[in-house]
């Protein structure tokens, strides 16, 4: 009877991991406002640039980092969307409504490493972003300088490569 009981709050205390489910959906929801704040305000910017006569210094490359500084907003919701289904359907139950939706073949996670494998998948992309994004911003005074750029570009895209292949098994 006492190991009935402690088995039963034993499986219970799963429930605890609705915590990060819970916390997981509402920081995606955030991030995903935020970054769509970010793409109103370039929207904004552009339409004085071509209607109010303003022209700024540096204005594309600014807009361009706003614009892939949103896009990681976006990339980094995607991931918190990721872990909180993935720890639900693992640790809870499986959505039900996301059966024969399509939501079940991008949202579904059979064990742990698979979830870990999905979310490192998005998590390399918003390294991505975020190293151009910087890119945009740096100055490059030598040759050498430039050879940097390309062979961090070059590592970046075998990686890239090497990602993309070993997930095709």
């Amino acid at each position: 009877m006492i190991e009935k009981w402690f088995e039963k709050g034993l499986w219970s205390s799963r429930m605890v991991t609705l915590l990060a489910v819970i916390f997981s959906i509402l920081s995606a929801f955030a991030l995903f406002l935020l970054a769509s704040a970010d793409l109103y305000h370039v929207l904004t910017q552009v339409y004085a640039y071509f209607f109010t006569g303003l022209h700024p210094e540096n204005f594309h490359a600014d807009i361009v980092a706003e614009i892939i500084g949103a896009v990681d907003l976006y990339l980094i919701a995607v991931v918190l969307l990721i872990f909180g289904f993935g720890i639900y359907e693992l640790f809870i139950s499986d959505i039900d409504v996301a059966k024969g939706t399509g939501g079940d073949k991008i949202l579904y996670v059979r064990s742990l490493d698979e979830l870990k494998d999905k979310i490192a998948k998005v998590i390399v992309m918003v390294l991505v972003v975020s190293f151009f994004q910087r890119v945009l911003h740096s100055e490059y005074k030598d040759a050498l300088e430039m050879l940097y750029l390309s062979l961090s570009i070059l590592a970046l895209s075998l990686g890239l490569y090497f990602l993309h292949k070993g997930g095709k098994h």
